[in-house]
């Protein structure tokens, strides 16, 4: 597994995995549960993973949607 970006904001993960499925590329959201631990308020950032085979393809699908800040 690779890692595809990590972010903050909720919003981005859900819409970048949202893409990337509906592309027939899996991926799998890291460190979601680590809230817990800071206290629910956002601070930690989560890691989008990847297949290294489809690292290529996720990052030029983000990239053509302006989702790859």
């Amino acid at each position: 597994m690779k890692e595809l970006f990590r972010s903050t904001d909720p919003v981005r993960i859900s819409a970048a995995t949202s893409l990337l499925e509906s592309e027939g590329i899996r991926c799998f959201e890291m460190d979601q549960h680590m809230s817990a631990l800071e206290g629910s308020i956002g601070i930690l950032p989560r890691r989008v993973m990847v297949a290294d085979r489809d690292l290529f393809m996720a990052q030029a699908i983000l990239r053509d949607t302006g989702l790859d800040d």
